[in-house]
């Protein structure tokens, strides 16, 4: 999948239906985008990432998962 995902997009974009499967399991139906369909909405990278703040390392005891709902806020 990875390695030919772009020519997968483009048979979707075409109205193909593409399963995608885990070691043989089907985890995943891609097809063509409806307006009124609802889920995750995965946008295209912009920029570089040696354009990335890297975040300072977490000190020991510190809940990573505390910190990580802090810094998204409302993006939830």
């Amino acid at each position: 999948m990875k390695a030919r995902l772009s020519e997968h997009l483009r048979g979707v974009r075409a109205g193909e239906s593409v399963i995608v499967l885990d070691r043989r399991t089907p985890i995943a139906r891609l097809v063509p985008f409806e307006r009124n369909d609802e889920g995750l909405v995965v946008e295209a990278a912009r920029g570089s990432l040696r354009e990335l703040e890297v975040p300072d390392p977490a000190l020991p005891g510190t809940d990573i998962i505390e910190e990580l709902l802090a810094e998204r806020g409302d993006r939830l």
